[in-house]
């Protein structure tokens, strides 16, 4: 596939002017070396993969680095985090240089503790996930966003089938000391089955036979990997009964696709998932628009005791609201825009002089439609072209 520029850019070429430091994170296989390695093609290069290279920084991390030129590209450093330290005396001897270390690493919690630890003040901290279809129209609902499944999809099931053993290999080992890698691929699969759902824990450990402490633990797992997206319930004082629990989708559509046996556009045209996994497609453009820009993740849903539920709140720094809803069919009618008709009511009676959009997202038809108004205030928009505004 030819050179797909990533949205990110931006931001990484703003902070290593700004930083001498910059942490990229995000899944396995998203594209951070590739990204940093394109930016700065004269930069070193060492992955912390490598025995050789893990062997000679555990046993002289001072006279190694001592022996790096800057600026400097260290890959995977969730494998060492303990050279944090080192790097932080470097920078502390030239705070004024800019971009001198490039740290990238799959793991936000252990990377997070040695940057919180050791790189306060020193570093800036990105996040790149997998392709956007603002960077590619050839991200799909049914391959995701991954580089090298939208390179090749005909190769998606290898490659999904691959990763999997990669990440339960590498990563989930590395985090946690989950010794039944069998039943952890199966809490996968499960939870690929509750896409899009309420969190229920005890409807996640009773079908693995697992207790619901497992369950929270490997939970915080994929979020640490960033393989889950955990959308938090919108709280607003609206004299309602809201319900508490968050929605948990898989972060990748091509992924989840692939853990519910779809391979094929039609079998997703037959899945009783496919508006889930449509749901869950748009969240994931949502967070990464707003991560591409440098902007806080702020993502929500709505539903309260009665019933009345709205897929996505999207707060803005202005502090008004943008409510969405995604159908995942080619004909819209009046009636869809009800439940954020009523939010928006309820919002408006106790905040009045908050501003609120609504937008009801969904299939493009063949003859190519357009954004046009569904009921009073609510606009209808074609899924490609809301994701070309976000």
């Amino acid at each position: 596939m030819r050179h797909v520029p990533r949205l990110l850019e931006k931001q990484v070429i703003r902070a290593t002017k700004a930083f001498p430091a910059i942490v990229l994170t995000g899944p396995r296989r998203a594209g951070k070396t590739w990204l940093l390695r394109r930016l700065f093609p004269r930069a070193a290069y060492f992955l912390l993969e490598d025995p050789d290279v893990v062997a000679r920084l555990r046993s002289d991390p001072q006279g190694f680095l001592d022996g790096v030129e800057t600026p400097a590209i260290l890959d995977e450093m969730q494998h060492v985090p303990e050279v944090f330290a080192y790097v932080r005396s470097r920078l502390d001897r030239r705070p004024r240089r800019m971009g001198q270390w490039l740290l990238t690493g799959s793991q936000d919690a252990p990377l997070m503790r040695g940057v919180s630890e050791s790189m306060a003040g020193r570093a800036a901290v990105l996040q790149l996930l997998p392709l956007s279809v603002k960077e590619t129209p050839k991200v799909t609902l049914l391959r995701g966003g991954y580089p090298e499944v939208v390179a090749r999809p005909r190769e998606a099931r290898l490659w999904f089938a691959s990763y999997l053993q990669t990440y339960l290999e590498r990563d989930v080992r590395q985090v946690t000391a989950v010794r039944d890698l069998a039943t952890f691929r199966r809490f996968l699969a499960v939870l690929a089955s509750r896409h899009g759902q309420m969190l229920n824990k005890t409807d996640l450990a009773a079908p693995l036979g697992v207790s619901v402490p497992t369950i929270t633990h490997w939970l915080s797992v994929l979020e640490t990997t960033a393989q889950v997206l955990v959308i938090p319930p919108f709280y607003e004082n609206l004299g309602k009964r809201l319900l508490k629990s968050p929605k948990v989708y898989l972060a990748d559509s091509g992924l989840a696709c692939h853990l519910l046996g779809i391979d094929t556009e039609r079998e997703l045209r037959k899945s009783p998932f496919a508006g889930a996994l449509f749901e869950g497609f748009v969240a994931s453009e949502i967070v990464k628009s707003q991560v591409n820009a440098g902007r806080r993740r702020e993502l929500y849903y709505f539903r309260d005791e009665q019933g009345l539920e709205v897929d996505f709140v999207i707060p803005s720094r202005g502090g008004s609201l943008t409510l969405v809803e995604s159908k995942l069919t080619r004909t819209v009618t009046p009636s869809m825009a009800a439940p954020m008709q009523r939010l928006a009511e309820a919002v408006k009676r106790k905040r009045p002089k908050v501003a609120v959009s609504m937008t009801l997202v969904h299939e493009a038809p063949s003859s190519g439609a357009v954004t046009r108004a569904l009921a009073p205030g609510v606009r209808a928009v074609p899924w490609p072209e809301f994701l070309e505004e976000l």
